[in-house]
């Protein structure tokens, strides 16, 4: 029994959705990051200096991830860029945070908000306007 021959089927681009190429493979697999997860408001900026070409083993992914960065921007921003998969970006994010070419910001966290009784107070005198 013969395989079928590669043929028009089995191109790698499809008409209406541009190249198909699944996300594992520009992760190599990887479904964590190579460093802690990133949360979605996170803000990425590329570090100063940072010159994505001068590094082996980038993707173009990657470089262009660098490019976005050059203002800070929140991951979840950067997979909507890319239209990409929150989860891959997190991988790639994780490659340049590791190489040293990006910087993350997290979210202040809960003890840093202010308190409900503050909050509704204030919606409370806006509904007295």
């Amino acid at each position: 029994m013969r395989a079928e021959s590669p043929g028009p089927q089995h191109e790698w681009l499809d008409a209406a959705a541009g190249p198909v190429v699944r996300p594992y493979t520009l992760t190599g697999g990887r479904v964590r990051p190579p460093v802690d997860g990133f949360d979605l408001v996170a803000f990425v900026l590329t570090t100063p200096g940072a010159d994505p070409a001068g590094v082996p083993g980038l993707q173009p992914e990657h470089r262009r991830l660098v490019d976005l960065a050059r203002r800070p921007v929140a991951v979840a921003d950067l997979a909507a860029d890319l239209d990409l998969a929150v989860g891959v970006v997190r991988v790639l994010l994780g490659d340049l945070l590791a190489r040293g070419l990006v910087t993350v910001r997290r979210p202040p966290a809960a003890a840093h908000l202010p308190d409900d009784n503050i909050l509704k107070a204030v919606v409370s005198g806006l509904r007295a306007l």
